[in-house]
């Protein structure tokens, strides 16, 4: 099978398909994490986005099914430098190639994937279109469909929300809100282990939803798209202020940094990776974290301080406000697979409760 990659600047690469036939847009990013293809393909925060991962020998370990963040793969576009046909793990069930074919999704494989990641490096993440076929591609074609995409334009948060109000581990004891912009299924996963009655509600949930349910505490999930256009989310969050602890993971740190009064910035090519150091400021300690996201926060919010920074890039990791009632992070202390060193945030976060 044939495939195509072509990106904003003019890059077209070819290489061999493998997936579904099909051909999307997206924004072309990458992960250097080593293992974890089946959370990768599975986690909400890469809606809008074709995926790249860096380490080059991907799928020998097959698809089980239990390594999934949300039930689909929301990538439109897979890209790796060699896909293994042959898989071998205990609980293995299916091979990568056939579960992008089941969820309609193209995949690349057969080119220098370290020249795309220095490409994007030096040039910054940009809008892409993959295409896979049996018989000859029209480029010129691909192109044009590419250059009426523009990522920050689209709301991807009401693409892969919840349409309706989930519980989980009902009678806990402690009611948590999860609000779903994307969430990825470990944050449940850690707050129902702590014992919460979690209630998953949709990313259009007003503050006056969030209190009727009078929970003990509220969790502003990850998810995909630019912070900025959320305005829906910016003003719950505002309604939320001193109302019970709020504890914010990636995009929620983000909105935020918006609902208070702060803003962020596009990351030239973003974090997404399991091995991300940063710093807890107050305890002068590192820790080594697993992250996906392409915005920071810029203007630090007034009442807030921040709480973690990025060692690579000094960006900012986390925030605090004065009276601690609201505190978040820009990683995942969620997430497997990867480091557990922030899962004492969960932690915390039960002790505020």
């Amino acid at each position: 099978m044939k495939a195509v990659l072509a990106l904003k600047d003019g890059t077209v690469i070819h290489g061999t398909g493998f997936g579904a036939i099909a051909e999307n847009v997206g924004e072309l990013v990458f992960n250097t994490s080593m293992t974890g293809y089946e959370e990768a393909l599975t986690d909400p925060s890469y809606a809008g986005q074709i995926l790249l991962m860096t380490y080059p020998l991907i799928g020998n370990y097959g698809i089980n099914g239990k390594d999934r963040e949300s039930n689909r793969i929301h990538p439109p576009g897979f890209v790796v430098r060699e896909l293994s046909r042959d898989y071998e793990h205990r609980q293995a069930n299916a091979s990568l190639d056939a579960f992008l074919k089941q969820s309609s999704v193209p995949g690349m494989q057969g080119i220098d994937t370290r020249f795309l990641v220095r490409h994007i490096r030096e040039k910054g993440v940009m809008p892409a279109i993959i295409a896979t076929s049996e018989k000859d591609i029209d480029v010129k074609r691909l192109v044009e469909r590419m250059n009426r995409f523009d990522y920050s334009s689209v709301d991807f948060v009401k693409e892969v929300t919840v349409k309706k109000a989930q519980v989980l581990n009902k009678g806990g004891k402690k009611k948590v809100v999860l609000i779903d912009y994307g969430a990825k299924a470990g944050i449940a996963r850690e707050l129902v282990a702590r014992g919460c009655e979690v209630h998953i509600l949709p990313a259009s949930a007003s503050a006056g939803d969030v209190k009727a349910l009078e929970p003990h505490g509220v969790v502003l999930s990850n998810g995909p798209g630019d912070p900025a256009i959320l305005k829906y989310a910016h003003e719950t969050i505002r309604g939320l202020e001193g109302y019970r602890p709020m504890f914010g993971v990636c995009l929620g740190n983000q909105l935020i940094a918006h609902a208070f009064g702060g803003d962020t910035f596009k990351l030239k090519f973003g974090h997404r990776g399991a091995n991300h150091a940063v710093l807890d400021v107050k305890a002068n300690k590192t820790s080594i974290t697993t992250q996906n996201h392409g915005f920071a926060v810029g203007k630090v919010p007034k009442g807030f301080e921040v709480s973690h920074i990025n060692v690579n890039d000094r960006s900012v990791e986390g925030l605090r406000s004065g009276n601690k009632a609201v505190f978040s992070v820009q990683y995942h202390p969620e997430a497997t697979p990867g480091p557990h060193d922030s899962r004492y945030l969960f932690d915390e976060f039960m002790k505020m409760m």
